[in-house]
């Protein structure tokens, strides 16, 4: 299927590595221009590297969503390297903080709404003007988290609903101007971050990170039904699907790539 975004131009943020990295390269694959970002150059260069593009295609420009000025830096040097961007992915987010509700202080609950919901707020706002000009793709990375909340990670759940009503909310305001919002929702993907998850959780528990992952899905994850960690690639291309033509009907929705862990319709 053609997507019809060659030689469209994307911004995808938290690229350095896992969903954000595979949707870069898969929108490159169709033949998008795109910029990637995330808090480290050495990472972030090393990451653009890593993608399989034709020279001139990457251009990796590191930036603190959290710091408002960083990001309208951001916005000068993606416009100076490829103009006006098309394609906003938002990927880029963390864990946060931890833990029992009583036990996260308010400097836990500020980081992660600052990360996981301001920071998507900030970049675009930044970038809105250019991509309402006639053909916009925004495209929001939630999580199950959103709709089915965990009681020790209360924080990021609270983070990515908010994410689900600001997708939902944009996509009312600019769809006439062309603009096309919707969010995807992925569920216990290969990434470095659940990485980091099941190996804490495997030294808690005294067993590898193998046996650690499946004590997770048996106990954690129980509606799960493909009894695996999805891979990055399973993602993206969807993903890559609502930043296409192809969904050019598709607005306002959340995509769930979860193999069934939501346990609801």
């Amino acid at each position: 299927m053609d997507f019809g975004i060659t030689g469209k131009k994307a911004l995808v943020t938290g690229a350095d590595s896992g969903i954000g990295w595979h949707t870069a390269q898969t929108l490159l694959g169709e033949g998008a221009t795109v910029v990637v970002t995330d808090l480290d150059q050495g990472r972030l260069d090393d990451a653009a590297r890593r993608l399989d593009a034709t020279p001139g295609a990457v251009h990796a420009f590191a930036a603190d969503l959290t710091d408002p000025d960083d990001v309208a830096r951001l916005h000068e040097r993606a416009r100076d390297a490829v103009g006006a961007i098309d394609i906003l992915v938002h990927a880029a987010g963390i864990t946060g903080a931890q833990g029992a509700f009583h036990e996260i202080d308010d400097a836990g609950w500020s980081s992660t709404i600052e990360t996981d919901l301001l920071a998507p707020v900030r970049v675009t706002r930044e970038f809105l003007p250019e991509l309402r000009r006639g053909w916009g793709r925004l495209v929001f990375v939630a999580s199950e988290d959103a709709v089915q909340p965990y009681a020790n990670e209360l924080p990021y759940c609270a983070a990515k609903a908010g994410i689900l009503a600001l997708s939902k909310g944009l996509s009312r305001a600019y769809a006439q101007d062309g603009l096309l919002v919707n969010a995807v929702s992925p569920a216990f993907i290969h990434t470095p971050m659940t990485d980091a998850m099941m190996r804490k959780r495997a030294d808690r528990l005294g067993t590898s990170v193998n046996d650690a992952i499946g004590s997770f899905l048996d106990e954690e994850r129980p509606f799960l039904e493909l009894k695996r960690r999805g891979d990055p690639t399973e993602v993206a291309a969807v993903i890559a699907f609502l930043c296409s033509d192809a969904a050019s009907f598709v607005v306002g929705s959340n995509y769930r790539v979860d193999g069934g862990s939501v346990a609801t319709i």
